[in-house]
């Protein structure tokens, strides 16, 4: 008999064997009776007993444990299941507030940039710290007392903008960054509160009137990114973007009726004899110019923004849209057509303008528009000679005609130039540009009539090539007034020319 191999015996063979083992009978399990005892009991039961019952009463426990498992009742693993159940409702709940920490950051810093931008702002935001405000709201509080919301404010510097907001800070330094001059901000400042201002909610205070409107300046003269404005003035660059929309929105309704309109009568009037003591020709209403403002490509209809006249000079795919302007003899603008794309050539944004549709009426009756060979003679637009071969008749008027658009010219200059957003392409959409445009305009007006100089070293060299049209010459009226004109600033030495 094998002691080794448990395992051989058949099920009933087993049990039979722990039944003799747990209930042994003491008349039948004498040692010293070797009657009925089998060969090699003794000597089994003397060198291998000991050993062998331990072993057996182990495996008959460990069956009865089984055994015991099998009778538990369900509910042990009902109790299980509820366990489990909580533990999942516990991670879930901590996902969900991760998600909105992770959501209420997103939305504090928009328009991210690039994926690999993205990836370094992620790890940037980790070792950046926040500050958690608590907020109650005694309307849901119980008995004992309120409710509270905790929220995740990032916490960002003001300094530049606390010195600059000083009346200490150096009235140079402030022109360079906004412009324009303290006093001038002021004003703006002033006549925009009642536009912009907003009410300090429950959970944060409103920004400040001043600060609204340094952010919109400060980002239209710099044409600096999103990014460094929110760096400078300590705010999420997301508020920014539309601190910006709204300032250019406010200025727009506000002080564009105000700074930028079409000159009454009398007004007219001053202007036709200041534009006849600098050129000589007579009843010139304004001087009119268009240059193009570059912007990213658009999504749609990209061929009408598509600029091949850059495209061929920067050696590089350009895009960009039109403004067209009229000023007075000081360079301040009385008439702005806005946002038409820069695929079209000057005559016909002019044909597709407003100051048109006037004329068309007969309001521009006995004014002269002045401007260069890329647009058309009209009865109410005066343009130089473009054809070979010119008279000294002709070429006198076309430098007297020279003067007054140098007029035009000069104050595009000093729009791009004072507001840098201009001269760049920018990010922000299409449909926004006029807005912002315009708003540009207006600031430019206010700073040209308040006398604000501007820094020499923002010098910008404004290229804008002009295309003859292929009818140059829309009315023989006009043409007839032209000769006249010419022939009187010769015979009368206005022409400033000596001819010999």
């Amino acid at each position: 008999m094998e002691i080794s191999s448990f395992p051989i015996f058949q099920e009933d063979y087993s049990s039979n064997f722990y039944s003799l083992i747990q209930e042994p009978d003491p008349n039948s399990m004498s040692i010293t009776n070797t009657a009925n005892k089998r060969p090699g009991v003794e000597m089994f039961c003397n060198e291998f007993g000991t050993d062998l019952l331990s072993e057996l009463l182990g495996l008959d426990s460990q069956m009865e444990e089984q055994k015991a498992k099998k009778n538990v009742s369900p509910v042990h693993y009902t109790h299980q299941d509820s366990i489990l159940e909580s533990r999942n409702k516990r991670r879930s709940q901590k996902m969900d507030d991760s998600e909105n920490y992770l959501n209420i950051v997103q939305n504090q810093d928009a328009f991210m940039g690039s994926n690999s931008g993205q990836s370094s702002y992620a790890k940037r935001t980790r070792t950046e710290s926040y500050e958690v405000m608590t907020t109650s709201d005694d309307s849901t509080g119980g008995a004992g007392g309120s409710s509270q919301r905790r929220l995740w404010v990032k916490t960002r510097s003001k300094a530049w903008w606390e010195q600059v907001n000083s009346p200490d800070f150096p009235e140079e330094e402030f022109k360079k960054a906004f412009r324009m001059s303290r006093a001038t901000f002021n004003m703006i400042c002033e006549e925009l509160e009642p536009a912009v201002t907003k009410k300090d909610t429950m959970l944060r205070l409103a920004i400040p009137v001043r600060q609204r409107v340094a952010v919109c300046i400060w980002r239209l003269a710099t044409g600096e990114a999103l990014r460094e404005v929110s760096k400078r003035f300590g705010l999420g660059i997301s508020t920014c973007h539309k601190l910006v929309l709204e300032g250019c929105s406010a200025i727009r309704s506000v002080l564009m009726p105000k700074f930028l309109q079409w000159p009454d009568g009398n007004r007219m009037e001053e202007i036709k004899r200041e534009f006849e003591f600098v050129s000589g020709i007579p009843n010139v209403g304004g001087a009119m110019y268009t240059t193009h403002v570059p912007i990213i490509a658009p999504k749609i209809n990209v061929a009408a923004y598509f600029n091949k006249r850059h495209t061929e000079r920067n050696q590089k795919t350009s895009y960009s849209i039109t403004v067209q302007g009229v000023v007075d003899p000081r360079g301040v603008f009385t008439d702005i057509c806005i946002g038409w794309p820069g695929s079209m050539t000057d005559d016909q944004v002019l044909e597709n303008s407003a100051l048109f549709q006037r004329a068309s009426r007969g309001v521009l009756k006995d004014v002269w528009v002045v401007g260069s060979s890329g647009y058309p003679l009209m009865d109410w637009v005066l343009v130089p000679y473009t054809h070979q071969n010119l008279t000294w008749t002709q070429h006198a008027l076309n430098e007297k005609i020279e003067e007054v658009q140098r007029v035009a010219k000069d104050s595009f200059m000093r729009l791009k130039a004072r507001w840098s957003c201009l001269q760049k392409r920018t990010e922000m959409k299409l449909q926004d540009l006029p807005v912002v445009l315009g708003a540009c305009c207006v600031l430019h007006n206010i700073c040209e009539m308040r006398n604000e100089d501007l820094n020499p070293e923002l010098k910008f060299n404004l290229f804008d090539d002009e295309i003859i049209p292929v009818n140059n010459s829309r009315s023989v009226n006009a043409m007839h007034t032209r000769d006249q004109i010419a022939h009187k600033l010769l015979h009368h030495n206005l022409t400033g020319m000596n001819v010999m």
